[in-house]
C-alpha cells in the first residue's frame, strides 16, 4: 500500500483537497488502483491559519500488477512524488501552502505525529523533523508551506485505519457520492460499508431503512468502513413503515 497525504491546497471559494485527490484517483487509476480517499479532520482552532475546518486527506493506493513491477518502491515514490508535485502545483491557486507526503511505510512515530495535530497547535518544523526521523518523503510545494503539516498528519491517521470520513472507496459498486437518500440497509454493503452502529449506544445495526443524506459519508473505525446512524425523528413517512428508519450521522 502506498499511502499519500494533501493539506493546504486551496484557498476560499476554489476547490478544496478532497477534490484534488478525486482527481489525482482519476489521474491514477490506469495503473493504481485507489482503495479509499479520507478526510481527516485536525485541530480546529482559530490559531490555525486553515482555509475552512482544518481537514486533511489522505490517499491509498496500490499498484496494479504489483507483481510485474521491476523497480523497487523507493523509485516508484520517487516517480510518483515528480508525477504528483507537477499536478499538485498546476491545481493549486495563488495564495494556497500545499504540502505532500507519500510514503509506503507508517512508523507509529507518524501516526501519533496524527492525533498529535489533532489535540495539538504543530508549527511546520515539528513536521519536518518528524518526517526527517521517520525517512518519509516530505514536500512543500508553494506558499508558507504550512501544508506539510496536514499532509504529514493524513498519512499517519489513514494508516492506523482508525480515523476520517470516507470520501471514496474502492470495494463500493458505485461511486459513493453518488449514493443518496433512503437504502435498505442490506443495500449498504453493496457500497463498501462493514458495519452500521447506532452512534449514541455502539450497538450494532441489522435490519432497516437508512437514509444516508445528500451523499453517503461513512467513516473509518477499526480498519472498517462504519457508518453511524440515529433512529429517524419520523417513522412514518417512508413507503416501507413497517421497517425501522434510520439516519446517518455525519461524523469528523
Amino acid at each position: 500500500m502506498i499511502y499519500i497525504g494533501l493539506d493546504d491546497t486551496d484557498i476560499e471559494g476554489s476547490p478544496g483537497t478532497n477534490q484534488l485527490a478525486l482527481t489525482l484517483a482519476e489521474q491514477l487509476a490506469d495503473r493504481y488502483e485507489v482503495v479509499q480517499i479520507v478526510r481527516h479532520q485536525l485541530l480546529f482552532d482559530p490559531r490555525v491559519p486553515y482555509t475552512s475546518q482544518n481537514g486533511s486527506a489522505s490517499m491509498a493506493i496500490r499498484r496494479k500488477g504489483v507483481g510485474d513491477r521491476g523497480e523497487g518502491i523507493g523509485v516508484e515514490i520517487a516517480a510518483l512524488s515528480e508525477e504528483l508535485s507537477t499536478r499538485i502545483v498546476r491545481w493549486c491557486p495563488a495564495g494556497s501552502d500545499p504540502g505532500l507526503c507519500i510514503t509506503a511505510d507508517v512508523p507509529q512515530s507518524i501516526v501519533e505525529f496524527g492525533q498529535h495535530c489533532q489535540r495539538d497547535l504543530v508549527k511546520q518544523p515539528e513536521a519536518r523533523e518528524a518526517a526527517a526521523a521517520a525517512g518519509l518523503l516530505l514536500l512543500g510545494l508553494g506558499g508558507t508551506q504550512d501544508g506539510v503539516i496536514g499532509a504529514l498528519a493524513a498519512v499517519g491517521l489513514c494508516a492506523a485505519g482508525n480515523d476520517g470520513r470516507v470520501i471514496y472507496l474502492g470495494a463500493a459498486e458505485t461511486d459513493i457520492s453518488e449514493v443518496g437518500g433512503p437504502q435498505p440497509l442490506a443495500q449498504l454493503a453493496r457500497y463498501g460499508i462493514d458495519d452500521v452502529i447506532e452512534h449514541d449506544t455502539g450497538r450494532a445495526v441489522t435490519s432497516g431503512i437508512v437514509h444516508v443524506g445528500k451523499k453517503l459519508r461513512p467513516n473509518i473505525r477499526g480498519g472498517k468502513t462504519v457508518l453511524y446512524v440515529r433512529p429517524a425523528e419520523e417513522q412514518a413517512t417512508e413507503k416501507a413503515a413497517h421497517e425501522t428508519l434510520w439516519q446517518a450521522v455525519k461524523v469528523k
